[in-house]
């Protein structure tokens, strides 16, 4: 063979081996990915080939499939009451893809799951897909619904934790929106999500898990725990060293409280709590330091990764800061900031002496024939502050409850917990500030129920001498507990 042939054969040869490996590495190690590549038509086809399993809530499904007309696309996904249960279920687009519930479980509810693939051997022999499975979730209907009916006409969010578990019995958002509108590939859905991305209310962000607030005087439950449990007060009858007029350490700024003729100089604990003297508490702050201050804080959920399984917006409790800086956090202003979920579990854990179970919004996984394929079982997630701590601070807040801010969620035969707050909004407090409650309900049994409420009452029509946590947020609160208390 002359050399030039015995050139070109050999190249022949390395292009024919190129071939063999790349078709190799495509069919082998690529597979997977090309598979389930969001740019492959027959990933989708596939995913809406049938129903999709359900979410659950209180027995029932809150979500539906439903045939389509003139598309490859055979089934979109409907929903019951969908802007209720959006901050629950999420949605499932076969444009934009899926959210929440939706998205954590899409494998299951589509019957990919090979947990439910392998319970039928004979489906693996025939290539017969599984039917999608049930996500049965922790969600009480009623206080959902009292939730997302109180909070209709404000910007707000609601949570409802059961303490002893960590099951979340509630999360509502407002404003809302309604799944079903983009499910499905159409000009009308496209034309809707757009309206609802440019919306300045922000419908499709969930208020519960994704969005920071300042936690405002809520917060001083937890500054009241961390100065018993630190060892800075031990009784809470006792007078505290809290002048008034007093300074922000360093500063010549003095701290105000809301009500110039409070009781709050050298308030106890409880009066403190009681009126939300912002000098005690804030002092408070000051003197335990950022370092122990952050340490409490954190054992509540702050500066946590968190899933439920959805994922939640990690609270802060800022790491730098100096004296009056860590003041203001005794206040729950300043640069912490926090979710309405991570509000909620602070007031569950201190409802709960002190334990932090961790929150699920999942019960179980359900296979179409209705056998359980995974159950949840409760974790504790921390001892944040010790019993006697936690119960200290149970009676402040009940006392609260009773003769102070938060008589609007007391209920007739049953121990209530409560505190309010308000929180600067805008620059200088230029907007309308946020309103807050907390607030938990116990029978002799324990405490079935722990609640946060939020509102933004910007745009609402509220004056903003007219804003209060007791006033807007804690008539919410109340009917959600009273919704779980009926259960």
């Amino acid at each position: 063979m002359n050399k030039p042939v015995r050139h070109i054969a050999l190249f022949t040869g390395l292009l024919v081996l190129a071939l063999l490996v790349r078709s190799t590495w495509v069919q082998f190690v690529q597979a997977d990915e090309l598979a389930h590549h969001d740019k492959n038509r027959r990933v989708k086809m596939a995913a809406y080939a049938q129903p999709r399993g359900d979410i659950i809530v209180g027995g029932k499904p809150v979500t539906g499939s439903a045939p389509t007309t003139g598309s490859d696309l055979k089934y979109k996904r409907t929903y019951k009451d969908g802007a209720m249960y959006a901050p629950v279920t999420g949605y499932s687009s076969q444009i934009y893809a899926n959210s929440h519930l939706e998205y954590v479980y899409d494998r299951f509810l589509s019957g990919t799951d090979d947990r439910l693939s392998l319970r039928n051997p004979a489906d693996l022999l025939t290539g017969k897909r599984a039917e999608g499975g049930d996500v049965v979730t922790t969600i009480d209907p009623k206080a959902q619904k009292a939730a997302y009916e109180g909070l209709a006409k404000y910007k707000g969010a609601a949570v409802a934790i059961e303490p002893s578990t960590g099951k979340i019995l509630a999360m509502a958002s407002t404003p809302s929106y309604d799944p079903s509108v983009f499910s499905g590939e159409s000009n009308k859905g496209s034309k809707a999500w757009q309206a609802l991305e440019k919306d300045k209310d922000k419908p499709l962000s969930n208020r519960a898990i994704k969005e920071l607030y300042p936690a405002g005087s809520t917060f001083k439950i937890l500054t009241a725990a961390a100065a018993l449990d630190h060892g800075l007060y031990h009784d809470i009858d006792t007078p505290t060293d809290s002048p008034y007029p007093w300074n922000l350490p360093d500063t010549v700024t003095p701290m105000k409280n809301e009500n110039e003729s409070a009781p709050c100089r050298n308030a106890s604990l409880k009066v403190a709590m009681q009126y939300s003297c912002n000098n005690v508490f804030a002092k408070i702050a000051a003197e335990l330091g950022k370092d122990k201050m952050r340490e409490t804080a954190e054992k509540f959920g702050f500066n946590q990764d968190l899933y439920m399984p959805v994922s939640v917006v990690k609270s802060v409790y800022p790491k730098d800061t100096n004296r009056p800086q860590t003041a203001l956090t005794g206040i729950g202003q300043g640069s912490l900031a926090a979710t309405p979920f991570q509000i909620a579990m602070m007031t569950a854990a201190l409802a709960n002496d002190g334990k932090l179970m961790k929150p699920y919004l999942v019960d179980s996984l359900r296979a179409p024939d209705l056998s359980t394929v995974e159950r949840h079982q409760p974790e504790e997630m921390t001892q944040a502050v010790s019993p006697d701590t936690a119960k200290k601070v149970q009676r402040m807040m009940e006392f609260t409850a009773q003769e102070g801010t938060g008589k609007a969620a007391l209920i007739d035969g049953v121990t209530v917990g409560g505190k309010t707050g308000t929180a600067q909004h805008g620059v200088n407090n230029s907007k309308i500030p946020y309103a807050w409650f907390v607030s938990y309900a116990k029978k002799a049994d324990g405490s079935p129920v722990a609640v946060a409420v939020f509102i933004d009452p910007e745009g609402s029509g509220v004056d903003r001498d007219d804003v209060s946590g007791g006033g807007l947020a804690g008539p919410i609160a109340k009917k959600i507990m009273q919704a779980v208390l009926a259960k």
